[in-house]
């Protein structure tokens, strides 16, 4: 597995706005159960899931007026080339 962790900008304490909230959305539709934070959001994905997902986010993200986001993805199942 791997953990997705992303950062949309601007950001709007206690008021995430529609840049975040569609992000987020596009994400759970697409099978991701997104843990939303003060800061940023994650999500587990399987390698396979990584592009549309992450593709989703950004897309969306923008879409809606982001200024900036950021994506840090890290393998935590510990196997290289698993997916």
């Amino acid at each position: 597995m791997l953990l997705l962790e992303f950062t949309i900008e601007p950001f709007r304490e206690g008021n995430p706005g529609p840049h975040v909230t569609a992000a987020v959305a596009a994400a759970e539709a697409l099978g991701a159960e997104v843990e939303f934070g003060p800061f940023g959001s994650s999500c587990s994905v399987t390698q396979q899931q990584l592009a549309e997902v992450s593709g989703a986010i950004v897309a969306e993200a923008f879409a809606h007026g982001a200024t900036h986001v950021s994506l840090h993805v890290e393998r935590v199942d510990g196997q290289a080339g698993a997916s």
